[in-house]
């Protein structure tokens, strides 16, 4: 009983918050006197941004607006494109389907909840669009969804109709299950070793080839039998025809190099290899064949085989000419991300506007996006950050993000509603919404000095100290 009041208190709170998100109609806006950085043309010191239809329609200098515009005065503010992170599991209701080593056939849209708080969080951290992943737990994974950050909005609003649809794949530690013992007397999921994990990728697109064939002759009519349809091999054949993008986790360069040689030996790219802490050793392999590296700014030696990650990696594999986007694969770390960013001045001295792409269009780039978010541009989506200060310092915050013309997150009404909210959560804490007739309600929570004598007491009862 307990449990259904704090579940349905967390509704109660997430509703609540649905109140901060000021999402009006698409509506005229114009920002004033701002400096933009632009993630794509330079920095524009107090310039203008005029969005329209959603859209950014003008960029300049003392640009004019209709009267019934809004009117942003960004004086000795900056201005970015909204923050994307190619690497997200936020706003899922399930991360891994472990049983299989392929499950190419589940789909992350099954799964999304758009009221999860964590969406509110990062709009107030600037980011507006994410990659959200399957996990990482088989070679295969499932479809992932690419999705703008529309809180409050019906979960069909969320998705971005034209992105190019992905997949996950994983190598290493997590798809051999080395850190998960199988259950006493089950027989362990294969593949137990690394080299299992390439031959359970191989044979997969080994049967997909076939079934795309078997596909290509009944359409051809070589054949009047029409195969059946297979929902895990459907996925992998848009990969081999180049419709669907390959994301997949890695943390060994010596595995993402075997996967990019797999993807030779099929014919098809590998759109991004994810985390690829030690992707600076095959720098010139990753850009040889246009495959991106979305990686942590720096987050290392939290096991083996992150031990030979180094802060520079994102600085080398720019270098090379890699396209590099910098994730988060964390609720947490994705409201900092542009200080992640900045990491790549300090380490490397990445150039200021390279830095900001690879949390902007260098990820848009990645999800095949770009043509519509990632930088501010005329024809864009205006998916726009207002900061108090430079973004890349620590001191900074986001403002205002907008998606798509549209406030989703506003710091001053978001602090001048915190008073009103704290009363209301006081007062559905005290309510009892599980109270049934005539009973005397869900019991009371134990204080905290209280707890460990009640378990004490618990502990004895299952010793028979207090048996009746």
């Amino acid at each position: 009983m307990k449990k259904v009041t704090v579940f349905l208190l967390l509704i109660s709170i997430n509703l609540i918050s649905l109140k901060l998100v000021s999402a009006q109609s698409k509506a005229e806006v114009l920002i004033r006197n701002a400096t933009v950085l632009t993630a794509a043309k330079g920095t524009l010191e107090n310039a203008d941004i005029l969005i329209k239809d959603g859209k950014i329609a003008r960029i300049g200098k003392n640009l004019k607006a209709s009267s019934n515009a809004r009117t942003i005065d960004a004086t000795g503010k900056f201005v970015t494109p909204g923050i994307i992170d190619c690497h997200s599991h936020t706003m899922m209701d399930a991360v891994n389907e472990f049983s299989y080593s392929v499950t190419s056939m589940t789909r992350i849209r099954d799964v999304l909840n758009p009221t999860d708080i964590a969406i509110y969080r990062a709009l107030a951290g600037g980011v507006t669009a994410a990659n959200l992943l399957h996990g990482s737990a088989n070679a295969i994974g499932g479809q992932n969804s690419t999705v703008k950050f529309k809180y409050g909005k019906p979960i069909e609003d969320f998705v971005i109709p034209d992105a190019p649809p992905g997949i996950k794949f994983a190598l290493g530690e997590n798809p051999k299950r080395t850190n998960f013992n199988p259950t006493p007397g089950a027989t362990p999921r294969y593949p137990r070793t690394r080299m299992g994990v390439m031959e359970v990728i191989r044979d997969a697109f080994v049967r997909a080839r076939e079934y795309k064939k078997s596909w290509d002759d009944f359409r051809a009519k070589k054949t009047t039998v029409q195969p059946r349809r297979d929902l895990e091999l459907e996925p992998l054949v848009e990969v081999l025809e180049g419709k669907r993008l390959v994301h997949a986790h890695g943390y060994r360069s010596d595995e993402h190099l075997n996967l990019m040689l797999l993807a030779d030996e099929f014919g098809f790219k590998v759109a991004t290899l994810q985390h690829a802490l030690e992707a600076y050793k095959i720098a010139p392999e990753i850009a040889k064949r246009g495959t991106g590296a979305s990686i942590f700014a720096d987050s290392w030696s939290y096991k083996l085989e992150a031990y030979d990650s180094i802060p520079y990696n994102g600085y080398l594999l720019w270098k090379a000419g890699v396209v590099v986007s910098i994730n988060s694969d964390s609720n947490e770390r994705m409201r900092r991300l542009n200080v992640d960013a900045a990491k790549m001045m300090k380490y490397g001295g990445v150039p200021e506007e390279e830095a900001l792409k690879m949390i902007t269009l260098n990820a848009a780039k990645q999800l095949g996006i770009d043509r519509r978010t990632g930088s501010i541009e005329v024809g864009k989506d205006a998916d726009i950050v207002i900061w108090n200060a430079h973004p890349f310092s620590v001191y900074s915050h986001a403002e205002m993000t907008m998606i798509e013309g549209e406030v989703y997150f506003d710091r001053q009404q978001d602090i001048s509603k915190r008073a009103e909210l704290a009363r209301e959560r006081e007062t559905l804490e005290k309510m009892d919404i599980n109270r049934p007739p005539g009973s005397g309600g869900t019991p009371p929570a134990i204080p905290k000095e209280k707890r460990q004598s009640h378990l004490d007491d618990a502990d004895s009862d299952k010793d028979g100290g207090n048996r009746r």
